[in-house]
């Protein structure tokens, strides 16, 4: 589901008000649990990520925990700051 999010290319769905064809509640869950998988690849702990992001802790927990609608900007600043603690390939 996050990859046809992710995978978006403009397309005008059918209608005028057509209905998402996804749960909001499955997407922020996966969601969280990406960010919670791609902050142990880098062996980040919730601390260092609010630190490296200027996101508090707490809201951390609510985005991998699936309760958090974050914005865009947010997921940009999470997202730096995963990518900035990634080692450089040689």
């Amino acid at each position: 589901m996050l990859n046809q999010v992710m995978d978006f290319a403009g397309e005008v769905l059918p209608g005028s008000c057509a209905v998402p064809p996804y749960s909001e509640t499955a997407f922020l869950a996966e969601l969280g649990e990406r960010l919670k998988s791609s902050r142990a690849r880098c062996e980040l702990s919730r601390r260092e990520l609010a630190r490296r992001s200027g996101i508090s802790e707490r809201y951390i927990a609510q985005i991998e925990a699936g309760k958090g609608n974050v914005s865009i900007v947010l997921l940009l600043r999470l997202a730096s700051a995963i990518h900035g603690s990634q080692p450089q390939a040689a």
